[in-house]
């Protein structure tokens, strides 16, 4: 079992605190929602987990495959509703560097992208649009 802690420190921020490892994350109100919009927000974060959780989910699938992952990047886009307001739709793109896939393994890798644990948690009405650009 994970365990983490989170404190308020005023002005609509935020400290979380990974226990085990006591890695720090500080959040804050979007501009759009009267923050300062200086850290992550709270549903910054839920995206960024998204996208975190797809890459380690494909990472994890190519080792135990032997095949290269590095230099993977993600690019994410929140998109807010705003009645209620509430994240509306999650636009992830993954660009892979040349790693030699051939399109089985281009076919595979984008099916386990869609078995990490985050995905699967989300409730439906979150729509999740995950593209992936092979060079």
């Amino acid at each position: 079992m994970t365990k983490m802690s989170v404190h308020y420190t005023g002005n609509l921020r935020c400290e979380a605190i990974h226990n085990q490892s006591q890695t720090k994350i500080e959040t804050d109100a979007p501009l759009d929602n009267k923050g300062k919009g200086e850290r992550f927000s709270p549903t910054d974060l839920f995206c960024t987990s998204l996208a975190t959780c797809i890459l380690t989910t494909m990472a994890i699938a190519a080792e135990e495959r032997g095949w290269k992952f590095e230099g993977v990047n993600a690019e994410i886009e929140k998109i807010m509703n705003a009645t209620p307001r509430r994240i509306g739709e999650i636009k992830i793109h993954f660009t892979f560097p040349d790693l030699g896939y051939d399109d089985l393994m281009k076919e595979k890798i984008q099916r386990y992208a869609h078995a990490c644990p985050v995905s699967r948690s989300l409730n439906p009405e979150v729509l999740q649009t995950v593209t992936f650009e092979f060079n």
